[in-house]
């Protein structure tokens, strides 16, 4: 297995400042992604704006920071 697929919900209040991302879970098959999407599309605020569900394909063993980092 060398790809998953990322299931992320976009939450877009218009009452809050900032979106907030949920990863709702990581999946193994693009299809079980879609399964969860559809199983979840009827629960109370993902119900209120489809388009917020996002599926990301995440290559599995691969370094995705490579630079170091400072705290300012």
């Amino acid at each position: 297995m060398g790809e998953v697929y990322l299931l992320w919900y976009t939450c877009r209040d218009p009452r809050l400042e900032n979106e907030e991302e949920l990863l709702i879970g990581v999946y193994s098959s693009i299809e079980k992604a879609e399964e969860a999407k559809v199983r979840l599309s009827t629960e109370n605020g993902f119900k209120d704006d489809l388009g917020g569900f996002e599926i990301c394909p995440y290559k599995i063993n691969e370094d995705r920071w490579t630079k170091g980092f400072s705290i300012s």
